[in-house]
Order: C-alpha cells, then sequence, then structure tokens
C-alpha cells in the first residue's frame, strides 16, 4: 500500500491511496472463511458451501467491505504519523474503481488544511479585565435570605406588606352582593404584595383578621391569566369571563419573622466554625460572591482575548469550496442554503477554536480525570449555590458530580470548562490586564 499527500495550495491538498491485492487478500480470505461457517445455502449442509460459490455470491461485498476498513485504517495512521493539520474529514473524489474485475486500487480524496499562523501575547499586549464590584446591598440581599431560609411563621392579627392572606374568596354582582351561580374559593390564598396595581393594594393596608374587603382582582394582577386562574382556581381561557368585583373575607394572617444572624445560623451556612460574629459572616459571604463572579469576569476575559487575538493576525485563509463541502457533508438534512448562510459565521467560530488549540498548547495546558473531577464538583458547587446552599458536605456533592459524570455530553462540558478556566489563568499572567471596575448591571449589559 502506498499513500501520497500532494499540496494543492496552502490550506487545500490531495491524498491519494494505492491499494495491491497483497494489502487485502489475506483479510478477504479470512473474512471469506468465517462467512463459510455460518451461511446457509440451498443444497449444502451448513460450512460445506464450496469456496468458489461463496466467492462468486459474496465476494465482491467483502472486497469492498475489507478494502474500505483497510483504507480507512491506513489514512488515519498516515494522517496521525505525519501529522496532518487536517480540518474536517477527507472528501474521496470521484474514481472508477471496478472491485468485480480490478485488482489493484487507487483512490483519492480532497484534504483542507488548516491555515498556518502564529499566536503571540506577552506583558507588551495590554486586554481589559473587569472586575465586578461586590456591595453592601448584595451581601445584604445573600444574607437576607439566608435568614429567611430559618424563619418562623407567625399568626398575627393585622396585615404588613409581606404578609400572606388566606380567606374567603366570593365574586360580587353589579350591586356588590354575592353573585349567584359566582365564584367562591374557600381557603384562597394570597399575598397583596405581589399585587401590579398600587390602588387595590392599597385596600389591603391595615386589614385584620374577619375583616371583608372589595377589591378587583383582573385590575389588581394586571389581567394576568396564570395568577388569576390559580387564584380563582378556573381555567386560563376562563378567566375573561370574570373581570368583577370580588370580595375577601380574611380569615388568617401570616407573617414571615426572619431567622436570627447568630452562630447556629453562621454553622448551617457556612460550617461550623467558620465565622464567629455577624462582621465575620458577612465578609465570607462577600468573598464567595466575589469568587462567583471572578468566574464571569474569566469569561468575559476570554471573549477579549478572541477579539484581540482575532485582529492581530487578520482573517485566515481557508480553501472555500472544501470547507463548504466538510459543512454540507455535515449538515446534508439542512441544504445548502443553511451552508451558504452560516459559512462566515462557522470560519468565526473555527478561527477560534485554532486560536485556542495554539494557545492552549503554548502554555502547555493539559486535563487530567482530576481536573474534569474538580471542575464537576464546581459545577455543583455553583448549582446549589443559586439556592443559597454554600456549606454543601463533599459527600453530596461527589454524588451529584458523579451523576454529572455518567452523561457524554456533560463531560465535554466539563473539559471546555477545565481548558478555559486553566487557559484564563495563564492568559492573566501572560498579558497586560487594564483592570476596570464595574457593577453587575454593567457588566451584564456587555452582554445584551
Amino acid at each position: 500500500m502506498n499513500i501520497s499527500l500532494q499540496n494543492v495550495d496552502k490550506v487545500s491538498a490531495v491524498l491519494t491511496v494505492q491499494i495491491e491485492k497483497a494489502d487485502y487478500q489475506e483479510k478477504v480470505e479470512k473474512t471469506l472463511k468465517k462467512l463459510r461457517q455460518n451461511v446457509n445455502m440451498p443444497g449444502f449442509r451448513k460450512g460445506m458451501v464450496p469456496m468458489t460459490l461463496l466467492k462468486k455470491q459474496y465476494g465482491t461485498s467483502v472486497l469492498v467491505e475489507e478494502v474500505d476498513k483497510l483504507m480507512q485504517e491506513k489514512v488515519n495512521e498516515y494522517i496521525r504519523e505525519n501529522k496532518v493539520d487536517m480540518l474536517g474529514a477527507p472528501l474521496p473524489k470521484e474514481s472508477n474503481v471496478d472491485f468485480a474485475n480490478d485488482e489493484n486500487f487507487e483512490f483519492s480524496f480532497d484534504i483542507a488544511l488548516a491555515p498556518e499562523f502564529t499566536v503571540d501575547l506577552s506583558a507588551a499586549d495590554t486586554i481589559d479585565y473587569y472586575d465586578i464590584n461586590v456591595t453592601d446591598e448584595m451581601v445584604d440581599q445573600q444574607v437576607k435570605l439566608y435568614t429567611q431560609r430559618t424563619a418562623k411563621y407567625e399568626k398575627v392579627e393585622d396585615y404588613q406588606d409581606n404578609d400572606l392572606l388566606k380567606g374567603l374568596l366570593a365574586e360580587l354582582d353589579e350591586n356588590g352582593n354575592t353573585k349567584e351561580g359566582g365564584i367562591q374559593v374557600e381557603g384562597a390564598v394570597m399575598m397583596p404584595t405581589y399585587m401590579k396595581n398600587d390602588d387595590q393594594k392599597a385596600v389591603f393596608n391595615g386589614a385584620k383578621v374577619n375583616t371583608v374587603l372589595v377589591f378587583n382582582p383582573s385590575v389588581a394582577f394586571d389581567n394576568n391569566e396564570a395568577e388569576l386562574s390559580s387564584l380563582l382556581k378556573i381555567k386560563k381561557e376562563e378567566v375573561g369571563a370574570h373581570t368583577g368585583n370580588f370580595s375577601f373575607q380574611i380569615e388568617e394572617i401570616t407573617r414571615m419573622i426572619p431567622g436570627d444572624l447568630n452562630q447556629e445560623l453562621f454553622d448551617l451556612v457556612l460550617g461550623e466554625g467558620k465565622a464567629h460574629s455577624e462582621e465575620e459572616f458577612r465578609a465570607q459571604i462577600k468573598e464567595t460572591i466575589a469568587k462567583q463572579y471572578e468566574a464571569d469576569s474569566d469569561y468575559k476575559f476570554l471573549i477579549d482575548v478572541r477579539s484581540y487575538v482575532s485582529g492581530k493576525i487578520g482573517k485566515l485563509q481557508f480553501a472555500d469550496e472544501l470547507m463548504k463541502r466538510i459543512m454540507l457533508e455535515n449538515n446534508k438534512d439542512k441544504g445548502e442554503e443553511f451552508v451558504s448562510e452560516h459559512y462566515e459565521k462557522s470560519l468565526e467560530e473555527l478561527t477560534w477554536h485554532l486560536i485556542k488549540e495554539k494557545l492552549v498548547a503554548a502554555n502547555g495546558i493539559k486535563i487530567e480525570q482530576a481536573d474534569i473531577n474538580e471542575m464537576a464538583k464546581e459545577a455543583t458547587r455553583a448549582q446549589f449555590a443559586q439556592y443559597g446552599m454554600i456549606n454543601v458536605p463533599d459527600e453530596l456533592l461527589d454524588n451529584y458530580s458523579k451523576e454529572m459524570l455518567k452523561k457524554r455530553e456533560s463531560v465535554e462540558a466539563l473539559v471546555n470548562r477545565a481548558v478555559e478556566s486553566k487557559l484564563a489563568e495563564a492568559l492573566k499572567a501572560q498579558v497586560t490586564l487594564n483592570h476596570k471596575a464595574v457593577s453587575a448591571e454593567e457588566f451584564n449589559k456587555m452582554f445584551e
């Protein structure tokens, strides 16, 4: 077997494979012998079909299969050993191969090559890095969430903002009387705080247990079908038929009393003995928020690195016709129009992929299984943190992360995150960072 690669230009080549009978004969004979043991053919016992008859019926199909397997194996081996920087898969050129009559075969493939370029980053390169300010308000909000999780609920006699009301809801007619055949909901639950209309919300100010109030749910909740159907216990499509006033007899008023900022809460949130005062507790909450924001800042930093380096190296040359054929091959169900519409965008993504590969190689970044495991833990920890759970036991983190690692798509995403995390750290130490302090709101607007 002979394999050769001939460059057409800097970004494309033709790979030629020449296969002789000696390359495949033994494999074909072995496959036919194995087939003979199992094939059933009228007039012959199993395993006793004459080889000449077997070859006549199955020889060509076996030959095609074995030549194809051999060719794929050797082509992949050639590309790997010769470090051919190929984009996509080899695209077969038209051939006049006659498997029924020829013994020697020649196949040719079009190869799209990655463009050659260099990426050099140093302290001479300045790139923005956004430091997100963690404000006292953010800490206050997070602390409030923790105290709410340890809150107690008390029955009270008079209504205040954020209290929960429970009572009898009854539809009224145009004269203000209970409507005959109208809606009545026993044990209806409401929080006037969430009403959209301030005038309707004000109806409940200072209300007491056993008070009967009149309000308009449709106006109060701005005709929101989901909220009204839930409150009135009717289907969404029926909401429009009940836009009048309702009476509400208050039977219970429940108030949430936030938990105390004490050692019990500190230990519950952070772990035993991690904080001994409100000041220490708030400092660690601030540190946790800052760490979460650091990951966001690194993500934005890599976006800016992408833009900076892409501008520095300029537009790369690709074998456009070959690349479009490869893209079409990978999107057969979407057709040429899809390829034409998305081609330039796909090249932008491919360019960043190639840049990132060079940066990863230049910085000696490698991802081990331990990195993937740790990233799975971090992802799990971040999920719990969204619900205010910071002090999550390692055993629970391990269980959740192991489940994550069972899914192939999750592992691929974790590998990519691990690569980008290490790359961000390496590049932050390599270039000059132009630190810019921004608020969370200003930072989020950058992605709008």
